[in-house]
């Protein structure tokens, strides 16, 4: 027998049975019964906005899949260009498949030397990388008027690969430009995650990149590559289902990862382990959450209500990056507190546990980049996820977002002469 759910108007005392879909209700059924009659549920956490059959997220026992492919699996033995094909495509390529996408994308990193020059000498030396980064994406539409031709597929894939292919390019200009550094052209005889290193931080010789941090760099942007129907995500779908360009889909869905809410956690991490100083000052600052008067930083989430599997993973690779770079000295604080809160019933009663925000901060750091980079390091990794849910809701011809509301302002009432006021 199908599962359903019986709603009934009892002004009218009319009933109607919803069936149960995929864990969702019709709300096109219940529009049936009450008319004019709106769900009211302030930051969407319990409206379903799309079909998807990109990322299986089990928030309740930690899993996160793409594609049907546990996160754990991919971390470990697939690749970001790998993952990125199969977030668009909806398959793992075979090898053939691979390196044709490897070699498109890679042979898409420059950017026009115009737009390179005009677009970051016109921003103050001490801009945001973030704020760059953001317009950069949004101005490419410029360069690329065929990009509003969104009802092609071809032309959609093309702007596909190129933005995938530029996002290392422009971030990495963005760096260089706050740090008044010349730009490092991309490199074809290396790979997307040493392109990007490279572009990064080589001064005059290129920049030796040691195995240990190419994979943590691998890693973190698969972990990063898509989360469902986030924020950003969610606000690319919504200016995607204007018909908007890719260009402008992702650049909205940057500009709301730039919100310190979504894209600027493991910042304010790094910020609450400086606050708590060393190990002795940890049980005192548990006390002070508990007490209402901090935060934890780097725990709970907004969907996980078990151990943010991601946070597993860049646990691991953080000692390897460490082995490397020298221990960050704020790791001993960082377990510390995953220890003592994971032992409080306070924590463990909320299911408040670490989340990929926690460690990815510390390896970020101890790889080099500035904390202003972090959210731009973010916006690399998610732009495949960006980018396969915008095509996906083209290809699902969804309507064009336009939530309701309900009103609570003034009522009629006349307007009065200024001198009457």
């Amino acid at each position: 027998m199908a599962e359903s759910i019986t709603i009934t108007d009892n002004r009218t005392g009319e009933s109607l049975e919803i069936p149960i879909d995929n864990g969702g209700v019709d709300a096109a059924e219940w529009r049936k019964l009450l008319p004019g009659v709106w769900f009211h549920d302030p930051g969407l956490a319990t409206t379903s906005g799309a079909d998807s059959a990109i990322t299986e997220l089990d928030g309740e026992n930690g899993i996160l899949r793409y594609r049907g492919y546990p996160i754990e699996q991919l971390a470990q033995q697939s690749t970001f260009l790998e993952v990125s094909y199969l977030l668009i495509h909806g398959e793992l390529p075979t090898q053939a498949q691979l390196d044709a996408w490897v070699h498109e994308i890679t042979h898409h990193t420059f950017l026009h030397e115009k737009f390179r020059t005009r677009m970051y000498d016109a921003y103050h030396y001490d801009a945001h990388p973030m704020g760059l980064l953001t317009s950069s994406v949004a101005g490419l539409s410029t360069f690329y008027p065929e990009a509003k031709d969104i009802d092609d597929p071809d032309v959609r894939m093309k702007q596909i690969v190129r933005l995938i292919a530029k996002m290392p390019t422009m971030a990495a200009s963005a760096h260089r430009h706050a740090m008044g550094l010349p730009y490092v052209f991309p490199d074809n005889a290396l790979d997307y995650p040493s392109n990007f290193l490279n572009m990064m931080f080589q001064v005059g010789n290129p920049y030796e990149i040691h195995p240990a941090l190419h994979k943590a760099m691998e890693i973190l942007l698969i972990l990063h590559a898509d989360h469902e129907q986030n924020c950003s995500t969610t606000a690319a779908r919504v200016v995607g289902s204007a018909h908007a360009d890719p260009y402008s889909s992702v650049a909205a869905a940057a500009a709301a990862l730039y919100g310190p809410r979504h894209g600027g956690a493991n910042e304010a991490v790094l910020n609450m382990l400086d606050e708590i100083g060393s190990l002795d000052h940890v049980p005192a600052f548990i006390e002070s959450v508990k007490a209402g008067e901090g935060r934890l930083m780097g725990f709970g989430h907004r969907v996980y209500k078990n151990y943010d599997p991601r946070a597993a993973i860049i646990k691991d690779a953080a000692y390897d990056v460490f082995e490397v770079t020298g221990k960050n000295p704020r790791l001993d604080i960082a377990l510390k507190l995953e220890e003592v809160a994971l032992s409080d019933s306070y924590f463990v009663d909320r299911k408040l546990y670490p989340n990929v925000d926690f460690y990815s901060g510390l390896i970020y750091e101890s790889m080099g980049f500035p904390v202003e980079m972090f959210t731009v390091l973010f916006a690399i990794g998610r732009t495949p996820g960006w980018l396969a849910h915008w095509n996906e809701m083209l290809e699902q011809n969804s309507r064009i977002a336009r939530p309701r509301q309900r009103y609570t302002g003034a009522g009629v009432r006349d307007y009065v002469a200024i001198d009457a006021r």
